[in-house]
């Protein structure tokens, strides 16, 4: 996601309410391991799903290693600034799982070990994937799996419409605007100003080729001005200036959005409306023949420098999270897609409503790949620059000019 919200993407408003009363918490993993070295782990896997999950991952590794790990974790919104923060001090944990948007920022401080300096291989990696784990040339951090955003439509109302499901940015808007009447929407999706509103706005951005260097281009004004359409047409609710993708969800649930374009991590929850008959396709592109691009979401692992013994120690922790039985037991339970191109092919055998996810990884870009460390201040900018347009209150292209201005290199 969108995390950054960061954001992620992926974590819900809901969770994140629950857990921003506690600035930070920690736990360590039930067995020792029978080794005698020992790590501190951060993430922020604050929602219970997703918190389980990842310490059934990290009690594994401190079994299969012999290192005992700590576990500390913190509400997205504090993630960075935590680490920043220690950084500066120079009192970093020992291994990071972090949004992948930040770990350029965090490279450029200097503070992050190269993976490559305790073996552990990009080999079989999707490109895009190595690509956010990359500073200035060298990997400093990898990710066991991402997700991304796709369109998920209600199956039983498309075809008891007679409507197709949509592949190019037309029929989406002739199929939205037919879905949308007594109260309901044909479509429902965020866009709210941060992070999240952001990276719900990329993929339509970059399938139509614009590029975050140059946010105010033609293209990127055609991707704002479609959007903006959507909602003034009337296919889609105006209400996405205030939907979280967690409210979003809950519109789709609820029978009010018969699509809606979210991430990998909902189908845990539309699996157990039994009512619910949904279907997951690939974003809609520009055109025919043309595939969408979204942009990656999910965390990837850094060693901070500390001293020799513990980096080996947390080298060896992130090389069993990298391993491809902890890879696939990790998407499969969380709903990402693995790093990994051939792993990533196992799980949509074996979970078909990731296929549309895992096709679209392929294409995907890394929110930081053109513009580094300097994407968050960007982002914040075009958030701002959809809700303008959504609202009236500028043209796209004003907005957007805007945006170039005030957050572009």
């Amino acid at each position: 996601m969108a995390m950054v919200e960061t954001h992620c993407a992926r974590t819900s408003i809901v969770a994140l309410a629950i857990f921003a009363a506690s600035a930070a918490c920690s736990r360590s993993t039930p067995s020792d391991g029978g080794g005698s070295s020992a790590i501190v782990e951060l993430d922020y896997y604050t929602d219970a799903q997703g918190s389980a999950a990842w310490q059934k991952i990290l009690d594994t590794c401190a079994q299969q290693t012999g290192v005992r790990i700590q576990r500390q974790t913190v509400p997205p919104p504090q993630m960075l600034p935590k680490i920043l923060q220690g950084a500066s001090s120079k009192s970093l944990p020992n291994l990071l799982f972090t949004d992948n948007p930040t770990l350029q920022q965090i490279a450029s401080t200097g503070a992050l070990a190269p993976l490559a300096d305790y073996g552990i291989s990009t080999e079989g990696y999707y490109p895009s994937i190595v690509s956010a784990g990359t500073y200035q040339n060298v990997v400093y951090g990898l990710a066991p799996g991402v997700n991304g955003l796709a369109l998920i439509y209600n199956k039983d109302v498309l075809s008891g419409a007679g409507i197709p499901v949509p592949s190019t940015w037309d029929e989406l808007k002739s199929a939205a605007a037919k879905l949308s009447k007594d109260g309901k929407y044909g479509l429902a999706f965020s866009a709210i100003p941060s992070e999240e509103g952001t990276w719900q706005f990329l993929p339509f951005f970059w399938s139509n080729g614009a590029d975050l260097a140059k946010v105010d281009s033609p293209q990127a004004i055609e991707a704002l001005k479609y959007v903006t359409e959507l909602v003034n047409g009337g296919g889609a609710s105006k209400s996405v200036l205030n939907w979280s993708q967690n409210d979003v969800a809950d519109q789709f649930v609820a029978g009010n959005a018969a699509m809606m374009i979210n991430g990998s991590w909902n189908l845990a929850r539309l699996d157990g409306e039994k009512a619910l008959h949904y279907g997951v396709a690939p974003i809609p592109a520009p055109r025919t023949g043309a595939k969408s691009v979204v942009a990656l979401g999910g965390e990837v692992g850094a060693i901070p420098l500390s001293n020799k013994e513990t980096q080996q120690a947390a080298a060896k922790v992130l090389s069993c999270i990298l391993s491809e039985p902890i890879m696939l037991e990790w998407s499969k339970s969380h709903a990402y897609v693995p790093a990994k191109a051939d792993v990533a092919a196992k799980l949509g055998e074996q979970v078909p409503a990731m296929k549309a996810f895992i096709e679209e990884v392929a294409s995907a870009k890394s929110r930081s790949a053109e513009l580094g460390a300097k994407y968050p201040k960007l982002a914040k900018e075009m958030a701002t620059a959809v809700q303008s347009a959504l609202t009236g209150q500028q043209s796209a292209e004003q907005a957007l000019q805007r945006a170039q201005q005030a957050g572009g290199s």
